[in-house]
């Protein structure tokens, strides 16, 4: 899938395809059809550059619901010929969740167009799954013929079938077919679901590839023969290393760290940065300069995941940097680093928007220090950040972010926040927001009384209009 076309962020379609709070709020006070075109836009050409993560499927739909749009253009995506030749997932499945959720709501017009499309979509798992949740009993059973009909009689098609089963996420259509007592049917169901459970079985019991033998050095034969092959099992590696090494290993293991191949050399430096050892910050340093990228990246990535004093105060020194490593140790001072760390995190987060933009994945870590070391000059960078990245996970982040350090933020950002497309957002709107806002004290309530919404937010909601809170 190639990354979509992010239009600004100033712009109605920018704000809708970000998730933005201010996205639902610019589309109803927007002319209707201006409103629904930018909508379907978004739905049918998802804008999420991480479609697994991301949520948008509950907020376009309830945007359906408050502008009163039908689902022409859904069914126009879910039925061109494309369906057929671009069966990736990302291409029907966010349209597909918004009419779960739709039909969730009611709208009995989602739930027709879901029933269709798991006859005759190439994404009819997805469909089925979104059915799973709402269709009832007599619905899903409908489906059942033309469900099995997708697998032929033949030894391909019960695997297939059997595959079908045994990977389903919800199983919950699969049982009600399994109690049919049609021999087309049950029987072929209740097969399927045998031999499922048999093919897990032998996938359990079934050895999971070569293995390294008990000393070291088979551990550093067996991490290099993987990196020739194309797979990078340093890490696995290094847990090794941990059942077999002993304290008389050390030498060879740091040796290796420092001049092994390459992948004798990633595993070892894993290993060392596991244990703490303190010579492996100078070899980190030496690694992370290395003309190999697989070294330099792993040297990176085996500093990043140690936790002790000794390597923030590293990092201290090396966030000065202008490389990998000293964006690195910007990041480590970020998550352990104290107060006399927050000069240096906010040169780092400024840096990062300078050379890379609001959407820089080195982001994601910066702006949770700039939160959790409450730097209060941060909060123009973070309010930069929250309304230009396309990422609706990092705007979350600078909402918390900026609930740390920006005073306005309960009269700003906090009220858009309750109508955003994360669910963990809309919790920190829901703590933050100021309550004398008219807006807010009805959407608090909309969200409580919301069966969709998530447990979280909803508590949330309630803690801020309980019994004995007057101000809403």
């Amino acid at each position: 899938m190639f990354d979509p076309f992010i239009a600004p962020s100033g712009t109605l379609l920018g704000l809708l395809q970000r998730g933005r709070g201010d996205g639902t709020l610019h589309a109803l006070a927007a002319p209707r059809p201006e409103a629904l075109a930018a909508l379907n836009h978004c739905v049918v050409s998802d804008p999420r550059h991480d479609w697994q993560v991301e949520n948008r499927s509950l907020y376009y739909a309830r945007l359906y619901l408050d502008l009163d749009g039908g689902i022409e253009e859904i069914e126009r995506h879910l039925a061109d010929p494309d369906d057929h030749i671009d069966t990736d997932d990302s291409r029907t499945g966010l349209a597909l969740s918004v009419l779960g959720h739709l039909a969730s709501y009611g709208r009995d017009d989602a739930l027709a167009l879901l029933r269709r499309y798991a006859t005759t979509g190439a994404n009819w798992a997805w469909a089925l799954d979104e059915l799973a949740l709402r269709d009832d009993d007599a619905g899903l059973r409908s489906l059942a013929l033309p469900v099995l009909a997708r697998f032929p009689a033949t030894d391909q098609g019960a695997a297939d079938l059997a595959a079908a089963v045994r990977d389903s996420f919800e199983p919950r259509p699969w049982r009600l077919w399994a109690d049919d007592p049609r021999e087309a049917v049950g029987a072929r169901v209740r097969a399927a679901g045998e031999q499922g459970s048999f093919d897990r079985w032998q996938r359990q019991m079934r050895p999971g590839g070569p293995r390294p033998g008990w000393s070291v050095q088979a551990v550093f034969d067996w991490a290099q023969l993987a990196l020739e092959r194309g797979s990078e099992l340093h890490v696995p590696a290094a847990r090794c290393l941990t059942a077999v090494a002993g304290p008389d290993d050390l030498p060879q293991i740091v040796e290796a760290a420092r001049s092994g191949p390459e992948g004798a050399r990633c595993a070892a430096l894993h290993y060392l940065a596991e244990a703490g050892e303190p010579v492996v910050l100078d070899l980190i340093e030496a690694a992370a300069v290395s003309p190999s990228r697989t070294v330099a990246h792993t040297a990176i990535a085996a500093f990043e995941r140690m936790t002790g004093e000794a390597a923030v105060e590293r990092a201290r020194r090396w966030a000065h940097r202008p490389d990998a490593l000293g964006a690195s140790a910007a990041g480590v001072l970020a998550c352990r680093g104290t107060a006399q760390d927050a000069p240096q995190v906010l040169g780092a987060l400024r840096e990062a928007v300078r050379g890379d933009g609001p959407d820089a994945p080195r982001l994601w870590t910066l702006v949770d220090g700039a939160g959790r070391l409450g730097i209060a000059c941060a909060a123009p960078v973070l309010r930069h950040v929250y309304r230009e990245t396309s990422s609706s996970h990092l705007r979350g982040r600078a909402a918390r972010a900026l609930a740390a350090t920006d005073p306005s933020f309960a009269t700003g950002f906090a009220v858009e926040c309750l109508w955003d497309c994360e669910e963990t957002t809309r919790e920190v709107a829901a703590l933050h927001a100021e309550t004398g806002d008219i807006r807010v004290a009805e959407r608090l309530r909309r969200l409580a009384a919301d069966p969709a919404e998530e447990a979280e937010v909803q508590t949330a909601v309630r803690s801020r209009i309980g019994p004995d809170t007057s101000a809403v």
